[in-house]
């Protein structure tokens, strides 16, 4: 019999129906052992040398682990790929040596982005050792919390009756709402007006344009900064007569967005399935553990907890063939698209958040899923299937209009755009927090010298 550990007991019933009865799945259910909170636990005067202690929930998943354990040939660690998972199967072979159970047991550390049967058998073909680089990092990040918080922690709590903790995050966080708060303090208001003419071309269609200028002056948006300029430019308006100056169009291209990552996918699910971030998270969860579609157990999506943006070469393959079979060839790109995140000290050890599948369409996935979970896997679905789509055609238009009143020449201008080729955006667009995108709407067709009239 050979023992695998996971961190979920979901998880652990996905994968053991993958590899049969020669294995054995168990769930740890995350950590089994911490820094006791008290003086002590971390020695920065000895190497920084650490105390661990197990509660009482840790020591009776251990001891379920070391029964399993002691009748195994081969003891293999399957916590997740990230640095969490890397300090937790530490720990795990860290108590069952010291238990002495272990012995001559062969002991792997394997890891898979995806809860899949072809992830699984891939990744049991290749075990590695436990990385001691992450787990390095997750201890310097565990002492950190722990001198930071536990220190720190006590001095809130007598000054401020009721706070709950400062830490490692909490403390930056206050930092940035401090600056910021400083910078409020110290703006000064400034009173501005905008302009907007709301005409009609000779073929009487609406559109708005607004000023920028007047008296051969450029007007910025804080120059009109009192409500009598403000009236005197609308009185001149009023009795104005309008002409357009000049028309240019400039083709442009837009891109798609890159796959997920951890950061992009919980805003887009707050912004358009308004979810929290831990909500969004522990759906995200379930759909990576595995989900049962029609009698099978499967995961729909690879690891939620990541920060980079490319996908493996037979996952693009497999986006382009949906893309082509969907939307048809003018849709599909002549080269698969590359992504590099763009923070500098991204890790990037893990693709981005994308279906186990393309050809699951969510459509067919819905009838499986809760509503939230069906939600969630359609937004990760398009948005991983839009990236390597084709880019979107669009005609940015601005158009320079005079408004003639007696003497007095006010510049106006409007600007939009036109879709000649809607791409990506046949499938998806990203939400914005500012919906206020002055190039957004569309404008009617005019010609040069044509005149314009305000509209009533």
């Amino acid at each position: 019999m050979n023992v695998v550990i996971v961190e979920s007991a979901a998880k652990a019933q996905t994968i053991n129906k993958y590899l049969g009865r020669d294995f054995q799945v168990i769930a740890c259910y995350g950590h089994v052992r911490d820094l006791p909170p008290k003086d002590g636990s971390v020695d920065p005067e000895n190497d920084f040398s650490m105390l661990w202690e197990m509660d009482a929930k840790g020591t009776k998943r251990v001891s379920a682990i070391a029964e399993a354990v002691k009748g195994a040939q081969k003891v293999i660690l399957a916590t997740d790929p990230d640095r969490e998972g890397e300090a937790i199967s530490w720990h795990l072979l860290d108590i069952l040596n010291k238990k002495r159970i272990l012995k001559d047991k062969k002991i792997e550390r394997v890891v898979f982005n995806a809860v899949t049967k072809d992830a699984i058998k891939e990744a049991m073909a290749h075990p590695r050792e436990i990385d001691q680089a992450l787990v390095d990092a997750y201890l310097a990040r565990r002492a950190l919390d722990y001198l930071v918080g536990f220190t720190l922690s006590p001095v809130l709590w007598r000054k401020l009756p009721g706070s709950r903790s400062a830490g490692r995050v909490q403390s930056v966080a206050l930092r940035l709402v401090c600056d910021r708060e400083l910078e409020i303090e110290k703006f000064i208001p400034r009173e501005y007006w905008s302009l907007v003419a709301h005409l009609k071309t000779s073929a009487n269609e609406p559109f708005t344009a607004r000023l920028v200028g007047a008296d051969g002056n450029k007007i910025t948006r804080l120059d009109i900064n009192e409500a009598s300029v403000a009236e005197d430019f609308k009185s001149a308006l009023d009795r104005a007569t309008f002409k357009v100056r000049s028309i240019e169009a400039k083709p442009i291209k837009r891109n798609p967005y890159a796959p997920f990552t951890t950061s992009t996918l919980q805003q887009e699910a707050s912004r358009k399935l308004g979810l929290a971030p831990a909500v969004t998270m522990r759906i995200a969860q379930r759909l990576y553990e595995g989900v049962d579609i029609g009698g099978e157990t499967a995961g729909l999506i690879t690891y939620m907890r990541t920060d980079g943006v490319d996908m493996a070469p037979e996952a693009i393959a497999s986006v382009r063939d949906i893309i082509k079979k969907e939307y048809g060839e003018r849709f599909i790109p002549k080269t698969p698209r590359k992504y590099m995140a763009k923070a500098k000290n991204a890790q990037e050890a893990h693709e981005a958040i994308r279906p186990t599948d393309a050809a699951r369409l969510p459509k067919n996935m819905a009838k499986y899923l809760e509503p939230e979970q069906a939600k969630l896997y359609e937004l990760i679905w398009v948005r991983t299937i839009a990236s390597q789509m084709e880019s979107a055609e669009i005609e940015r238009t601005t158009v320079e209009i005079d408004a003639i009143a007696g003497a007095r020449k006010i510049d106006l201008r409007a600007t939009g755009q036109v879709v000649r080729f809607a791409g990506f955006l046949e499938l998806y667009q990203e939400g914005r927090d500012d919906d206020t995108d002055e190039d957004s709407g569309r404008l009617p067709l005019m010609a040069e010298n044509e005149q314009l009239t305000r509209e009533k």
